[in-house]
């Protein structure tokens, strides 16, 4: 945990004075092996950033006294449309989204993945809500990624797709496509990445009827969480 995220229902003795009880109480004594006096790097939750100086421990709990001065970092160039991941993957994918600043991911249905995967508690608001923390923790930052649930290829592709894309570059991976990811100018876009074995052709088609262009993202062929990093690291949040 590199940032203690503060929240809006957190016990607030006044507008800069906060007491917390929970994990981040434990971590702070723990971790940091903060003293009374110590500062420790805090963010609010959706807005900015700065230092928490601890004012009291009490049994485990910790006062602290807050200035928040700096805005987080800033948001990625794309935004991900991902065919929904088998759920012991999906932790760790939400998760990197956050760290990597992602405004929008977009879980989707396609052919080759599970109808059970759907059902997974992971995808429980609370569930999802953990998972990002715990990346945006590690990461400083305090903007969570928004997560949109599709559950029919067809119709997003069709209905949705193009506004999603509206006035940015809008690609879909495909190890067989013909240029790649990475030649492409660095600018905002919409990315799609398919589950195991890729999207099928007839995913494939639709989405290029919409408006989607073919990248690959070279010769190797990558599970679902290592394509993720490798789109995400094609530019650095913040990049021109």
């Amino acid at each position: 945990m590199n940032l203690v995220l503060l929240r809006e229902g957190d016990a607030w003795l006044s507008d800069n004075v906060v007491t917390l009880t929970d994990h981040r109480a434990d971590h702070i004594l723990r971790h940091l092996g903060a003293s009374v006096g110590d500062a420790v790097r805090v963010g609010q939750l959706g807005g900015k950033v700065g230092v928490g100086r601890l004012e009291a421990i009490d049994q485990g709990h910790v006062t602290l006294s807050v200035q928040l001065e700096a805005d987080p970092p800033p948001r990625h160039h794309f935004d991900i449309v991902l065919a929904l991941p088998r759920p012991k993957m999906l932790r760790r994918i939400l998760r990197t989204v956050a760290e990597f600043g992602v405004e929008n991911l977009h879980l989707i249905n396609s052919a080759r993945v599970e109808k059970s995967y759907w059902q997974t508690p992971l995808l429980s608001a609370a569930k999802v809500d953990d998972a990002l923390m715990a990346g945006m923790e590690r990461s400083s930052d305090t903007v969570a990624p928004r997560v949109h649930l599709h559950k029919r290829f067809r119709p997003f592709v069709e209905d949705q797709l193009v506004d999603l894309c509206a006035g940015r570059s809008c690609w879909i991976a495909d190890m067989d496509a013909p240029m790649a990811l990475a030649a492409q100018p660095i600018n905002r876009a919409v990315v799609m990445i398919g589950p195991e074995g890729g999207f099928v052709p007839f995913e494939i088609a639709l989405a290029q009827k919409a408006l989607a262009k073919r990248v690959h993202l070279g010769v190797r062929t990558f599970s679902v969480d290592t394509a993720l990093t490798t789109v995400l690291a094609q530019v650095l949040p913040g990049a021109a």
